[in-house]
Order: structure tokens, then C-alpha cells, then sequence
């Protein structure tokens, strides 16, 4: 699958990714990466961005693996080198990012930017005196064809015509996203996991009809929280300030932000800084394992949203049609709206059933694969974020990878676009996945 963006916000002259070009090439590329993402459109398709994430850092990864800067095994296999010629890591590096990045944003000005950035990166020549063949690029170059050739026909291009069903409970359209977002994305095949249903979550509480579940107490506490914390106008007795800024700090759906898998992939740069002596191989496998995780927890979330029993309707449709639930406990309130907003102030929910949170998927997934490389959850960073509702230069610290997680997870009961039982299924099945994956490939 392509993807493809509005023009704009790729600018490398003045991005981190510049700065990156003469300290380390891999950070180089997730930044460009990154300023790919900023060019999504609003709620841009982030089981795409996940998949792009995953090609890019594996086809690094691979070249990586193949100029022998790790002894752990290939994604896919290691590329042989050629006699009489020199390899230098930066340039095969950029070879590999560049060629899998073209392939996947084929907008003319998106393009134009990542050839910017190509430029930039070859800049700096390689160091030294090459053999008698010169330079080569080949090992960057195969191993970026050989994800691409491996991902070719992975489902990621498949469409479904998916039915709305407008009963009480089912997702529908709220009127303020576009059609329902990639709803085939639960048949992509995964990158590391051997399949969905052993990370497949239960339905929401456990419910396995729409009837029982909207009979439930259970489900009238969901719609009875999120109702009282996730209102755009709610007073601070019911969402704090501090609860304003957690919802808004996670969300960075809106274009010009690096979309959720952006932001976890920026924590992941942040938390490598602090760890200057890990090798740029290792730094190209955490990278990998990350990428991996965040592109099959969005697999795992969106056939939970779309492939289940029950594609749970959005908070702003239970609040606003609460008067046709089978409970008596909730009350029905045309004018709720949630604290989710587009830039112009205009609230919105995301264009795509509730249960699981991809959001929190993410987050559970990273936290999952970040334990399991440093072999701690116990790891202290200061978190940034780019959604335009934060006054720029914000951050938030935790403790530890968990922390984070269960905080992004959390963000989005305040900000009005799903209930707990999304978030508590997201985390689980995301570090179900990210452990996984760490425990299990590229070792």
C-alpha cells in the first residue's frame, strides 16, 4: 500500500532530521520518517503509517545485520556483499530508507522532500579509502528490495466494502470524519506475530451481544464516566487541568503532528539518547523491534474494530443516542460532544469504531518491546508531543515504559472518544505483542 498525502509539512532544511544528518543516520531517516507523517491528512490512516514505519526500520535493520554490525539474525535474510568493493554503513543506510520511502509516499512534493533529504544525507562522503571496486550501495539496496518485494502483496492494498449498520451500539459515522478508515487492515499480514487470534482481544466486558452489553451496568459506568470526564465543555471538577493536557498530549491525530506511531517512535529516539554506548547495530534492532510491534498491534486493533463481534460505537453516539440503549442508567444528551477537536476548535471523533484503542495498542506494543530490549521497564524519560492543543516545549516524565503507556492509553477517556474497557484491552493486547516480538524475533 501507498500512501498518500497532502503537501506540506516535510521540511528537513530546519526539521531534527537535519541535525540528525551528521549524528547518527538511523536517527536521520525516523525523522524523516516522521516528517512524512506530519503530511497525513487528520486521523491519517495510522494502520498505514505503522506499516511504513515497520519497512523502513527492517530494511535498515537488514543492512544493518548484513554489514555485519549485529551477529542477531535478518528479518528476512542477510544480503551477501560483493568482492573488491567497500561498504560504508551510512551511505547503505540512507540507500535502504530512501528506496523503501519513495516506494511507499509517491506524492510528488512528499517525494521531492524525501529526495531532499536523500541529498542531505549523501552530503557527508564515506570516511576512509575504499577497495579497488570503489563504494558500494548494494547491501542497502537489497535489503530494501526485499521488503518491499516481501510486503507486495501483504493485503495492505485490499478494499472491502464495509456496512454501516445503524443500530443501537454499532459504529457510525458521527458526521465529522471521512468514510470508516481502512477497514481491511485487520487481514494485513503481520510482521512478526504468527497471527491475530492469539493477541485477539474479548469482546467489550465480555459481552457477546449487542443486547446483553447494552443491558449492562457495565457498559452504563463506560458511558457514565466518559460522559462526565471526555466533555468538550466539562468543568475542572470533572476533568482537571492536568487531565486537559494528558488528553490532549497523547492525541496527535491532527495533520502536521507525527500521528500516534510518530510519537512512539520519538520516545523511542528520546530514551536512546540517553544511552549513548548502545551500538548504532542494537540502536537499528530497537528500532526494528518497535516498528514491528506498533505495525501489528495496528493489525490486532483494527480487526478488534471491525472483524468481531461487535464494532463498538464511538462515546459522542452512545451519549447522544442513549435514550435507544437497553439501560436505564444512562441519559441520553443531544448537544455532548467530545474534547477531541480538529485545529479550528471543531469536535470530532476518530473515523473508526471504539474497541480496542488503537492508541492504546500502540502504547501497550511499544512499552512491550522497549521492556523486553533494555530488559527493565524501569526507565526514566521526559516525553514530548506535537498536537497543537500543548503549548510548544511541553513535556511529560515517567518512570517507566508502563507508565507511559497506561497514561496514552488513559488520554483518551478524557478526551471524549472512548470508553475504559477500549484502553484496558488496547494495553493488553499491545504488550502481549511488543513482548512477543521482543522475546521472539531478531534475536
Amino acid at each position: 500500500m501507498t500512501i498518500a498525502l497532502t503537501t506540506g509539512g516535510l521540511s528537513i532544511g530546519g526539521s531534527p532530521a537535519a541535525a540528525a544528518a551528521t549524528d547518527d543516520r538511523i536517527d536521520f531517516w525516523n525523522e524523516t520518517l516522521l516528517d512524512a507523517f506530519r503530511d497525513a491528512a487528520d486521523f491519517g490512516a495510522p494502520t498505514a503509517l505503522s506499516r511504513a514505519a515497520a519497512m523502513m526500520h527492517l530494511a535498515i535493520y537488514d543492512t544493518s545485520v548484513s554489514l555485519g554490525e549485529s551477529t542477531t539474525a535478518p528479518y528476512i535474510a542477510r544480503v551477501p556483499r560483493q568482492p573488491g568493493v567497500s561498504y560504508d554503513f551510512n551511505a547503505n543506510v540512507d540507500v535502504a530508507a530512501y528506496t523503501v520511502l519513495k516506494a511507499l509516499f509517491p506524492d510528488p512534493e512528499v517525494a521531492a522532500k524525501i529526495d531532499a533529504a536523500y541529498a542531505l544525507a549523501r552530503a557527508t562522503p564515506p570516511v576512509g579509502t575504499p577497495g579497488p571496486g570503489g563504494w558500494s550501495t548494494s547491501v542497502g539496496q537489497a535489503a530494501a528490495d526485499q521488503i518491499l518485494a516481501a510486503r507486495r502483496s501483504d493485503g495492505s492494498a485490499d478494499t472491502i466494502d464495509y456496512q454501516i449498520r445503524r443500530v443501537p451500539g454499532q459504529w457510525r459515522p458521527t458526521g465529522a470524519g471521512p468514510d470508516p478508515v481502512t477497514p481491511h487492515w485487520g487481514r494485513v499480514r503481520p510482521f512478526g506475530i504468527n497471527g491475530t487470534p492469539q493477541f485477539r482481544p474479548g469482546p467489550p466486558g465480555g459481552f457477546t451481544s449487542l443486547e446483553a452489553m447494552l443491558a449492562s451496568d457495565a457498559y452504563a459506568a463506560q458511558v457514565i464516566e466518559v460522559k462526565r470526564v471526555g466533555k468538550l465543555t466539562a468543568p475542572k471538577a470533572n476533568r482537571d487541568d492536568e487531565q486537559t493536557q494528558i488528553a490532549h498530549f497523547w492525541a496527535n491525530d491532527l495533520k502536521g503532528t507525527y500521528k500516534p506511531p510518530g510519537q512512539l517512535l520519538r520516545h523511542t529516539r528520546i530514551v536512546l539518547r540517553q544511552f549513548p554506548n548502545i551500538s548504532r547495530g542494537e540502536r537499528a534492532r530497537l528500532y526494528a523491534l518497535v516498528s514491528m510491534a506498533l505495525a501489528d498491534a495496528a493489525i490486532v486493533a483494527w480487526e478488534a474494530k471491525y472483524d468481531t463481534l461487535i464494532d463498538l460505537w464511538r462515546p459522542e453516539s452512545a451519549i447522544q443516542l442513549a435514550d435507544t440503549d437497553l439501560t436505564e442508567l444512562t441519559v441520553k444528551d443531544p448537544d455532548w460532544l467530545p474534547l477531541s477537536q480538529r485545529r479550528n476548535g471543531t469536535p470530532v471523533s476518530p473515523p473508526f469504531p471504539a474497541y480496542i484503542s488503537g492508541h492504546a495498542t500502540f502504547a501497550g506494543a511499544w512499552a512491550g518491546a522497549m521492556k523486553s530490549f533494555f530488559g527493565t521497564d524501569n526507565v526514566t524519560f521526559a516525553a514530548n508531543t506535537e498536537d497543537p492543543f500543548i503549548a510548544n516545549g511541553v513535556t511529560r516524565t515517567f518512570t517507566s515504559f508502563s507508565a507511559a503507556a497506561a497514561e496514552n492509553a488513559r488520554s483518551r477517556i478524557y478526551l471524549g472518544v472512548h470508553f475504559q474497557w477500549d484502553a484496558d484491552a488496547g494495553i493488553s493486547s499491545g504488550t502481549a505483542i511488543g513482548t512477543w516480538i521482543g522475546a521472539n524475533r531478531l534475536r
